[in-house]
């Protein structure tokens, strides 16, 4: 059998694959190091049934942010190589997208063969505001294939060629990865189990504006830590020292705040937070300490939440049946400033462990997930799309997903 769901029989053809390769990478720009292959690994299960099935497999994806044209330190080489060894066999790599060596890789390609295209980004038509641009860079990756599946979730809430105007021009279906992802999203906002507790963190509230706005009315419970909760403080009254704060935000903060109290929702923000008078970094040994959140010294920065806004935080998610999180404490990469991360993921192993949904919402936490060591699977999900989830639970429509619904998948 060569079946793919959505697809039918695949054997011998061409079938191109939008994945989400983008992990982080380390080193000279000629001895560049996978530091996090969660992504590749992720991607494999919908590569590998399609290889099985006999497909001549054509994957696309980006890296970085290049500007339109090839940079050495975003090539996707490595990531081939390292998913060649995930897959356990030869993985072919175009040393372009749609040129020459581009063409001639999948010309070459035989029935259950993998090609890895270079960078996507390097072509300035990929993320081209204009839509005639766009259009023809999509005609080209179009021509390399017979069909095409998304599976790169990371990019679906981006309108751009090789995830939203290819799927217009080939019978297409969407990928596991990408199947998963929505089912769990819709779990998270279509009468989610209660309690439902969202867990946020990262640098700036502004962010997660969208989300807050929209989850007021949805969750029961928000907890708010990592460098966006100064923000929260600050309208509180609180003076925050040198932590990271966005003067432009207060009032929204302040006026999220109000609302929480007058429609039932908690929000809990932490009680102390651990402080250093510099960010990590360099040859200088952090000297962290614990205060009160409402008493951060006017020459220091808050860097993670305190123990006892760990426990609080872990008491808060005991009941919780449904629990989304997104962005990290505090910052998780240097040991001293862990504790509030690490406490967190363990709490939403807990939840799993009694039986309700806890989902880590892609970027940054999933990175710390697997920076500190937790074992992957004791979480009920791990996306690895942070923006395009946060661009779901926020309510917006994700292009690469409209555009796979709503066209005509069996268009040659």
């Amino acid at each position: 059998m060569g079946e793919y769901a959505g697809l039918g029989d695949v054997r011998g053809k061409r079938v191109l694959v939008r994945s989400d390769l983008n992990v982080p990478l380390d080193g000279p720009d000629d001895a560049l190091v996978i530091t996090d292959d969660g992504r590749i690994r992720a991607s494999v299960p919908t590569i590998q049934a399609l290889s099985d099935a006999g497909a001549r497999v054509i994957v696309t994806a980006h890296l970085g942010r290049p500007k339109g044209a090839p940079e050495a330190r975003f090539s996707l080489a490595p990531v081939a190589r390292r998913l060649g060894e995930l897959l356990g066999k030869p993985v072919a790599f175009a040393e372009d997208t749609v040129g020459e060596s581009a063409r001639a890789a999948v010309a070459a390609l035989e029935d259950g063969d993998v090609v890895v295209l270079e960078n996507v980004r390097f072509n300035p038509g990929e993320t081209s505001k204009d839509d005639a641009e766009r259009s023809a860079f999509a005609d080209q990756l179009a021509d390399l294939a017979d069909a095409f599946v998304s599976d790169g979730f990371g990019v679906v809430h981006r309108k751009q060629a090789s995830v939203y105007d290819v799927a217009q021009r080939l019978p297409h279906a969407m990928g596991s990865l990408v199947g998963t992802e929505i089912e769990v999203l819709r779990r998270l906002t279509a009468d989610p189990e209660r309690p439902y507790v969202v867990v946020l963190g990262g640098s700036k509230v502004s962010d997660k504006l969208g989300v807050i706005d929209n989850l007021l009315s949805k969750a029961d419970k928000l907890l708010i830590g990592g460098g966006m909760v100064f923000t929260f403080l600050k309208a509180q009254g609180h003076e925050v020292g040198k932590s990271l704060l966005e003067e432009d935000q207060v009032e929204t903060c302040r006026s999220y705040l109000q609302r929480a109290a007058e429609s039932g929702v908690q929000i809990l923000l932490p009680v102390d937070v651990v402080v250093d008078t510099e960010f990590p970094g360099g040859e200088r040994a952090p000297a962290p300490q614990v205060v009160a959140a409402d008493q951060i010294p006017a020459d220091s920065l808050g860097l993670d939440i305190g123990p006892a806004s760990a426990a609080e935080f872990s008491s808060a998610l005991s009941d919780a049946r449904t629990v989304f999180w997104n962005g990290p404490m505090g910052v998780f990469e240097t040991p001293e400033f862990s504790a509030g991360t690490r406490a967190v993921a363990q709490a939403l192993i807990d939840v799993t462990e009694r039986g309700g949904l806890s989902v880590v919402g892609g970027g940054d936490s999933a990175a710390a997930v697997r920076a500190l060591g937790f074992d992957e699977t004791a979480f009920g999900h791990i996306s690895t799309g942070g923006g395009a989830s946060l661009e779901y639970l926020e309510g917006k429509e994700l292009p690469g997903i409209t555009v796979l619904e709503t066209s005509d998948s069996t268009k040659d």
